[in-house]
């Protein structure tokens, strides 16, 4: 996992409440296992016509919004069923961050322990920030983990909940399993000192 620190990016608007995962990555693309290619999946059923042609309307699909790498969802972004696929294709859609008033809990954990940014705002900022990407698609913010802010575009800086522990994860670009691994030493003095609680007979 790439450490996360600051970054600056142009933002995507897209303004629909409760946005759940399975619009975010559709459940017959859960049988795969791999990352690789669910970028171009997400929001199929919104990007893409039935023939699989782009809908030209669909904010992912119009020209000036390529590349962005924040996405500005709306309020409770995330809901519905726990797969660890819909932050895997926002990463894979070119997403650092996305923006939101207020993430779905099991959506926020996910997305945290992949990499992928939530940053929770209040309403008059979120309202501010689809503003600016509506009127103007080269607006672009800055994301910075190590203060916990998002400046925007008039020097404005507006602060942003995380808990230290995924907060130290992303800042060091390590998993859980990456954070206990490099724990390796201080596990081994333990149990080099403490004998074992279980013990175990050859059969």
């Amino acid at each position: 996992m790439e450490p996360i620190t600051k970054f600056t990016g142009r933002l995507a608007p897209l303004p629909i409440n409760d946005i759940d995962t399975d619009q975010i990555i559709p459940a017959r693309y859960l049988k795969v296992t791999d990352k690789n290619g669910l970028g171009a999946a997400c929001f199929s059923d919104w990007r893409y016509n039935a023939d699989g042609s782009p809908k030209a309307d669909f904010i992912l699909n119009q020209p000036d919004y390529q590349g962005a790498a924040v996405l500005v969802g709306g309020h409770n972004f995330g809901c519905g069923s726990s797969r660890e696929h819909a932050p895997w294709a926002l990463l894979g859609a070119g997403f650092k961050a996305v923006i939101s008033t207020y993430f779905a809990d099991i959506f926020r954990g996910n997305a945290l322990k992949n990499g992928l940014l939530p940053v929770q705002v209040d309403a008059d900022t979120h309202r501010q920030l689809i503003s600016l990407a509506q009127e103007d698609p080269s607006s672009q913010v800055t994301v910075d983990l190590e203060t916990q802010t998002v400046t925007l575009p008039d020097g404005r800086r507006v602060e942003f909940p995380i808990d230290p522990f995924s907060r130290y994860c992303l800042l060091n670009g390590v998993d859980q399993l990456g954070f206990l691994l490099n724990l390796d030493e201080q596990v081994a003095a333990f149990e080099s000192v403490h004998p074992a609680r279980v013990q175990t007979t050859a059969s």
